[in-house]
């Protein structure tokens, strides 16, 4: 992921946060806000409770991938938190917990998410 697309200074967190509204599942859960740049920026929390770092750079690693497989609108900052069943959850389910959030939140369209279950069936 570039460097503009990431969120790296705990104040861009701490924003998002506080002005970001909640979507929740039970893999993941997102605080999504408007940035108003013309592209997203991607923060990703995998606390010690997701398992060892080995588990929880895996959860990260599958997490960016499922972004930027996705086709989402612009301007918006995300903050993507792993719970703890994240650990043992596959990539399509990943995949298809993280595009349901954003389609929720109204960052995806109806149909990425439809291209996800699809792409589930064939797999």
């Amino acid at each position: 992921m570039r460097r503009e697309q990431r969120l790296r200074k705990s104040s861009d967190f701490a924003v998002a946060y506080r002005e970001g509204q909640a979507f929740s599942n039970r893999l993941l859960a997102i605080r999504p806000r408007a940035n108003g740049l013309p592209h997203n920026r991607y923060g990703f929390v995998t606390s010690r409770a997701v398992g060892k770092a080995v588990v929880r750079n895996r959860v990260r690693r599958r997490l960016r991938e499922a972004v930027r497989s996705l086709s989402l609108a612009n301007g918006w900052d995300v903050v993507v938190i792993a719970r703890r069943s994240a650990a043992e959850a596959t990539y399509w389910e990943l995949r298809l917990s993280l595009a349901s959030l954003l389609e929720r939140a109204g960052i995806a369209s109806k149909s990425t998410l439809n291209e996800v279950q699809k792409g589930i069936v064939e797999a």
